[in-house]
């Protein structure tokens, strides 16, 4: 067979599941992972021997290195890793605990780390592979009460920016997905963690939820052909935003950050004081 051969977190459900499924169905082979692996047993029984059912939690670092060398062992090769197990935790900065944001972080961000470790030895000795991040448009912009959540992507973010430049030289790409919201159920509560309450809060709590009930969720399904179409390209972006809500948000945010720096400039320039030529290094 000679379509790709993807390895994918989180893919129980949601975009994961909806990837996975796009992959399979072109032909690609799938080393399918989730936490409980009897939620991507199933898709053996449609694709057969084209998909590698693997029970993974992120935050094993063990199990990681275990997971990615047993896919690039039964397929032989591996030419794109789609990193996308993640949660959201909602709460004021005040009221989360520090045990709540180490558990996002430890998912969210050290989990796609270590599933970047392990693969990078394998795909610089293919001297080829495509890392793929699932970001968030919250992964450029924060709002209240998800501060915790958007510090886990905005790490995302800066990773793979870095490794970019790193890994160019070894043919590897890197992209990071920043989706907007869509109907995955990512904001239910089987796929949210809800911090403890302070009651000075509710009123940034109320405006927020409210905000939240006019928002236009997109179609999961629409993403699947701009998925397909990055991991063929021969030169993918460093990001993509995935449905239309980006963009338009990130220009006006944009905008304002270009102003507020243009209008401290003068204070910030003075802050560089004086170089004098012996401080310079020849």
């Amino acid at each position: 067979m000679s379509g790709k051969v993807w390895f994918i977190t989180g893919a129980s459900r949601g975009f994961g599941r909806l990837w996975a499924e796009a992959a399979l169905g072109r032909g690609d082979r799938v080393a399918a992972t989730a936490r409980v692996l009897a939620d991507v047993a199933d898709l053996s029984e449609t694709y057969g021997d084209a998909v590698l059912p693997i029970a993974l939690d992120v935050t094993n670092a063990r199990g990681v290195q275990s997971a990615v060398s047993w896919t690039y062992t039964h397929f032989g090769r591996l030419d794109i890793v789609l990193n996308n197990a993640g949660y959201m935790l909602v709460g004021a900065v005040e009221e989360a605990h520090e045990a709540d944001l180490r558990a996002e972080l430890d998912t969210n961000f050290l989990g796609t780390f270590r599933v970047i470790q392990a693969a990078l030895p394998l795909l610089r000795r293919q001297r080829s592979g495509h890392i793929i991040g699932v970001s968030s448009v919250g992964g450029i912009v924060a709002s209240p009460l998800t501060g915790l959540y958007n510090a886990s992507k905005f790490a995302v973010e800066a990773l793979h920016e870095s490794l970019a430049q790193e890994v160019m030289g070894f043919g590897i790409k890197v992209t990071l997905l920043e989706p907007g919201v869509y109907a995955t159920g990512f904001a239910s509560m089987t796929s949210l963690r809800i911090s403890s309450r302070i009651d000075a809060y509710d009123a940034i709590r109320d405006k927020v939820f409210a905000a939240g009930s006019d928002l236009a969720f997109g179609d999961p399904q629409a993403t699947a052909d701009a998925i397909l179409a990055i991991v063929d390209a021969e030169t993918p972006p460093l990001r993509l935003f995935v449905g239309s809500e980006g963009l338009r948000r990130v220009r006006a945010v944009y905008a304002d950050r270009l102003a507020t720096w243009e209008a401290w400039d003068a204070v910030s320039c003075a802050a560089q004081g004086e170089v004098h030529p012996h401080d310079i290094p020849s």
